[in-house]
């Protein structure tokens, strides 16, 4: 009995802590008096976020200056407890209940305007508080035991009941090659990862240090991996990270992550939308190469803040601005569709409807549509999702540690995040956006995208052959050259070998689709005569031969 009522105070005190939470984001109205300054950014940004925007030629800007500290001190001195600070909408996230200390910061000269983004009301306007945003179908009603089969590997990866999902994008083809995301950087935005500090699945991340951090911005200072946590993030970081040869591998397994929760399982509110505006401020200064967001926003508890279809436009809703501004500093952020496909919604959800935005619908095992998967267009009329991978029957790491199948775009975007990690590692030069393209048009749908599929099941491999191609030059110490270019008939593939060698010769169109082979062996004065363009139409196409000693790509253009 004593226990019980210990349980029935903690529970009361819970619920009147919950009641009164009260969240405003503060606008400001510029960033004067800052002590920060656009030519000494290694003071706000780390060096990794530097090298990443000098790679692809961004250039800071005002939204990249933190908030003026001051005008974050003096708020504080209102009595208002600050949470965070937004510097790309130039804002600070505060709680508080109290009118009087509203009334006080609205006063203050530097601030523009308030909005009350969490009201803590008995209005509860979806009936299930906290599920529709995670883009799974709801907790694991739908999720079962991994069907047993025999393990599947290619190279030296065992993929384990993962095999399907891997392969259906031909990622297993850049794993073989050694591109398993080591070096890359991917932020994982989610509601929670419970348990994940406990689950076999994991032991190599931390083993090898690939756990960089963790933080949570609804919580401050909370332990993301608490038995009280959502498990939603610890399936969607499974479909990347896991690492157990012969039952699960991940899409990335050697990159490293940050965890940040900016979800609240316990309801729908507008401040998720800038907490997860702040996950992706925190992955743009520590240099993330990759944000994966299995998170969409429609409609919430109290419907004073539901989003309408015209706000999927790409340029309206909080989270999408601030999705498409983490993409605008160099980052890819992949995002899941949604699971609204055949319900009353039907279309996909915020920050899926950002144009930066790669967003990622699901297909089943087979490659078909999967029903629930929400479609495009945007509401201006653009083709969404980008891509599809597989989001129906997918292997996952439950919280309890058990390899599973899940539902919902919440696992294909994961899925499509590493690899895409394993793409920029392959490709490193290249641009996010240079990378996206490169995935777009070389997905099964390329010429003719639709607003289930987008542009289809993508073909890593034969994306990172395409972006490989478009370097210009060839340097002399490479193993092959085709002459002339271009050509109108049959070009020569001359051969600059010390050395025999058996060689793989493919003839692919623009697209990555094979058109030809041959297997011959080579040597140092070998010409070879490519004799199968004689029946080819005028147009650009790739050589790619392979070898013992590595692969090589060539663009080809006949006139």
């Amino acid at each position: 009995m004593k226990q019980l009522s210990l349980m029935l105070l903690i529970f009361s005190i819970t619920v009147s802590l919950f009641a009164q939470e009260e969240k405003h984001v503060v606008f400001l109205t510029d960033k004067d008096n800052n002590p920060y300054f656009l030519s000494n950014p290694i003071e706000f940004l780390t060096q990794r976020s530097l090298d990443r925007r000098t790679n692809s030629n961004i250039s800071l800007d005002m939204k990249d200056l933190p908030v003026t500290p001051s005008y974050v001190t003096d708020i504080e001195a209102t009595g208002a407890t600050v949470v965070y600070s937004l510097k790309w909408f130039n804002a600070v996230v505060v709680n508080t209940n109290d009118p009087g200390i509203l009334a006080a910061i609205a006063a203050l000269p530097f601030v523009d305007h308030i909005d009350q983004v969490l009201s803590k009301t008995p209005v509860q306007g979806s009936g299930e508080p906290g599920i529709k945003q995670l883009d799974e179908i709801p907790p694991y009603t739908l999720i079962k035991p991994a069907s047993v089969v025999t393990p599947k590997s290619t190279g030296s990866i065992d993929y384990g009941q993962a095999y399907n999902q891997t392969h259906m994008i031909s990622l297993d083809g850049l794993h073989d090659l050694g591109y398993t995301g080591q070096g890359m950087m991917i932020v994982i935005l989610d509601a929670g990862f419970s348990q994940t500090d406990q689950i076999s699945a994991f032991d190599s991340l931390w083993l090898n240090n690939q756990i960089l951090g963790t933080r949570d911005f609804n919580i401050p200072g909370n332990n993301v991996f608490g038995f009280d946590q959502h498990t939603h993030g610890t399936s969607v970081l499974s479909t990347i990270g896991a690492n157990l040869p012969g039952e699960m591998v991940g899409t990335a397994p050697h990159a490293s992550f940050w965890l940040v929760r900016t979800e609240v399982g316990e309801y729908e509110a507008l401040i998720e939308e800038y907490n997860w505006a702040g996950g992706a401020e925190f992955a743009d200064s520590l240099g993330a190469d990759v944000i994966n967001s299995s998170l969409g926003y429609t409609t919430f508890d109290n419907p004073v803040y539901d989003h309408s279809y015209a706000d999927m436009d790409g340029n309206t809703a909080p989270v999408t601005r601030a999705a498409d501004l983490a993409a605008s500093r160099g980052i890819i952020v992949v995002n899941s569709a949604g699971n609204s496909g055949g319900s009353s919604w039907q279309y996909i959800g915020a920050p899926a409807d950002g144009d930066s935005v790669f967003s990622i619908g699901a297909v089943n095992a087979s490659g078909w549509y999967a029903s629930f998967s929400s479609t495009g267009p945007t509401y201006d009329g653009r083709i969404k999702p980008d891509v599809v991978a597989q989001g129906e029957g997918t292997t996952i790491v439950a919280a309890w540690g058990g390899v599973v199948q899940g539902n919902g775009t919440s696992f294909s975007s994961p899925i499509m995040a590493g690899a895409m990690a394993c793409l920029w590692q392959s490709a490193p030069a290249f641009s996010a956006q240079e990378l996206r393209d490169a995935v777009r048009n070389t997905a099964s749908l390329a010429a003719t995208p639709d607003n289930l599929y987008g542009y289809g099941i993508p073909n890593m491999l034969n994306a990172m052959f395409v972006i490989s191609a478009s370097s210009t030059s060839f340097e002399p110490e490479q193993s092959y050259a085709l002459f002339p270019v271009p050509f109108t008939g049959s070009p020569w593939l001359k051969c600059n070998r010390t050395n025999s060698e058996k060689i793989r010769i493919e003839i692919l169109s623009v697209t990555g689709q094979l058109i030809s082979t041959q297997t011959l062996i080579v040597n140092s004065s070998s010409t070879v005569v490519l004799n199968d363009f004689n029946t080819m139409p005028s147009g650009l196409y790739f050589v790619r031969i392979i070898s013992d000693s590595g692969q090589q790509v060539i663009r080809a253009v006949k006139q």
